[in-house]
């Protein structure tokens, strides 16, 4: 129904940024939240950042405020994640995903629509 494509990831050296981007494609929903979560090798899933329909809500992950920031271009319907000051501990598949309702959520079994992922390694 939705189709979620990611794209940005890569190579960076401790301290470098990166721009991650999400173009949403299929069912529409007229308005929804979209979010920021990844997964390191044998950990769980854990959330990084989510934005409302509008743009005027945000919410971070304490491991990563300051550091990251979470946009919206609606008329594109695409969600980005510009990632400053990077860490090793950053290093993980950083997935998108789609809330169909305007409020974020912070937990993973709030999204229902996911991508496929995209690799992001900070070497040290």
């Amino acid at each position: 129904q939705v189709q979620l494509v990611e794209s940005g990831g890569g190579l960076v050296q401790a301290g470098g940024s990166l721009r991650l981007s999400c173009a949403a494609s299929g069912r529409t929903f007229g308005s929804y939240a979209m979010g920021w979560l990844r997964q390191a090798p044998g950990k769980e899933r854990e959330f990084v950042a989510a934005i409302s329909w509008s743009g005027g809500t945000t919410h971070y992950a304490d491991s990563v405020k300051g550091r990251f920031t979470i946009s919206r271009d609606n008329a594109k319907n695409t969600v980005y994640l510009q990632m400053d000051s990077l860490k090793p501990e950053d290093t993980a598949v950083y997935y998108c995903a789609v809330r169909p309702r305007p409020q974020i959520a912070t937990h993973s079994y709030e999204y229902n629509y996911w991508g496929q992922g995209t690799q992001v390694t900070v070497s040290s």
